[in-house]
């Protein structure tokens, strides 16, 4: 790939998340001057006093939400995408989010009554932790079958059956329980950005930092399992140990944005493909860096449609991700001739 055409790229990469946050912040049921809100962001004072509460308390940690959601979980897929050398691949395919389904079922679906959960907010700590618990048994369990399996394939394997039986498990709470617990957990699994709190968003900002700094200590692994795990065996790579800080660092990414935000679909599955497009290449040295801002900008537009501009309505933002995430893969495929293409490029 042309240099030039790379690196203008990576700076029209960042200038398009700021505007996209400057959009984002600029829309919801109250209509603030776009002015307004600039002077508010640069630490200047607003018309009403409202505004800036609004703003801060609401506006900006649901944006900045998307943008750590749409950065964690891209890196997340590229990763899983990469271990398993699979297209379909994503960073839920070890069951993460269905054990973390599993935590809050077994939360919101038995023995705890709707009252009681009246008491909290369902994005505060109460359901975070029990999604982390979820997701991190099914993670142990994971790890423990890393330990044991030859090939990625197999763990791939088993982790779909993981996923599965979660699943299964959530199903029958569902069917003993009522219309109206059911309806609370409905409302967990479309996924949301907002309500979280200055403290939640410094939280999980602090865990996705960690996921990706991981990730980028596993660059050179990660282009080497990209040929095969023979081939990165014969470069004298540990592939065991380079599996398990791989399965690690997705499990704090895709796991934690899933704690507090729920489950969200088809971004990292979506953004890796959308990206190697866009940079032709499969040199993760580029792709990180470049898969973490695209994601950024897919979600923050994501956020954008479910609010649904001009209206008070908002959308389930999950719904969202799907219906611009099917349609980019669809035509990466029909672009591409086939998904193994779109993959390997």
């Amino acid at each position: 790939m042309d240099k030039k055409y790379t690196y203008k790229l990576f700076l029209w990469l960042p200038a398009t998340i700021i505007l996209l946050l400057l959009i984002n912040v600029s829309l919801g049921s109250i209509s603030i001057p776009f002015s307004d809100i600039i002077s508010l962001l640069i630490g200047g004072e607003s018309t009403k006093e409202s505004w800036a509460n609004i703003l801060f308390n609401f506006r900006l940690p649901k944006a900045l939400a998307a943008i750590i959601v749409g950065i964690g979980l891209s890196v997340s897929g590229l990763q899983m995408q990469t271990l398993f050398r699979n297209p379909l691949a994503g960073p839920f395919v070890l069951g993460l989010s269905s054990g973390a389904s599993l935590g809050v079922a077994l939360l919101l679906l038995a023995g705890v009554s709707v009252s009681t959960l009246g008491l909290f907010d369902l994005t505060g700590w109460v359901v975070v932790i029990a999604a982390s618990l979820g997701s991190g048994l099914v993670l142990l369990l994971v790890m423990a079958v890393s330990l044991r399996v030859r090939d990625s394939m197999t763990l791939l394997i088993i982790g779909l059956m993981f996923g599965s039986l979660t699943g299964a498990v959530v199903s029958i709470l569902q069917y003993f329980s009522t219309g109206e617990e059911v309806q609370v957990y409905l409302f967990w699994t479309f996924g949301s950005l907002g309500g979280l709190s200055w403290n939640e968003v410094s939280i999980l900002s602090i865990i996705v930092a960690i996921g990706i700094l991981m990730s980028l200590f596993l660059v050179k692994p990660l282009n080497a399992l990209l040929l095969s795990e023979n081939y990165a065996k014969s470069m004298g790579l540990d592939v065991k140990k380079a599996r398990i800080l791989i399965i690690l660092g997705t499990s704090l990414l895709a796991g934690s944005i899933t704690a507090f935000c729920g489950p969200i679909a088809f971004i990292g599955l979506a953004v890796p493909h959308l990206t190697r497009l866009l940079f032709s290449t499969a040199d993760h040295k580029i792709l990180l860096p470049a898969v973490a801002m695209t994601g950024a900008i897919i979600m923050l537009v994501c956020d954008i449609v479910s609010q649904v501009p001009g209206s008070d309505m908002i959308l389930p933002i999950n719904a969202i991700t799907s219906l611009l995430g099917a349609p980019v893969v669809i035509w990466i495929i029909l672009r591409r001739g086939s998904m193994r293409n779109s993959f390997a490029n």
